[in-house]
């Protein structure tokens, strides 16, 4: 009969000290909690979500799905007709009211472009990220309504 057998444990609930220290040390693994960004993000990943419940919120992810991908694919989409539409309006004569983007404006339209795409890529990057915090999900909702409604506007002006 072997250590474990049922004539020297019969408890299979209770197992020996031995294999209690096993099991403790495999409850938390990790030396070091899952980085903000890894090689795993841009390789498929391996953690996807929160392996217990309650503890989604403040967790970081090695993927994220296609709804985040397509909802940041989205704000940029908004931010490059923001940008379009703020060279067709200047250039029929409008002003540009937002003192950081007139700030851009005066690099040139390539620069204005690519410094508005930079920055906005940059925030959702970040946003994208720490997208099981709420304040990034609040900033990725606010964000997404502001760029939609400004694209908008721009098409109620055309």
């Amino acid at each position: 009969m072997g250590p474990h057998s049922s004539a020297t444990h019969s408890n299979p609930f209770n197992p020996p000290s031995a294999d209690r220290a096993f099991v403790e040390a495999r409850t938390d693994r990790r030396t070091e909690p899952t980085p903000r960004l890894s090689v795993h993000s841009l390789s498929g990943g391996r953690r996807r979500g929160a392996q217990r419940a309650g503890e989604r919120e403040g967790s970081f992810v090695d993927t994220y799905s296609a709804w985040i991908f397509l909802w940041i694919l989205w704000v940029a989409a908004m931010n490059v007709g923001d940008s379009f539409f703020t060279i067709v309006h200047l250039q029929a004569g409008g002003v540009e009211v937002n003192p950081v983007a007139a700030a851009m404006l005066k690099t040139g339209r390539f620069g204005f472009v690519f410094l508005k795409a930079a920055v906005i890529s940059g925030a959702l990057l970040v946003l994208t990220v720490h997208k099981n915090f709420s304040l990034a999900r609040i900033g990725l909702w606010v964000s997404t309504i502001a760029y939609t409604a400004l694209v908008i506007y721009h098409l109620t002006l055309l």
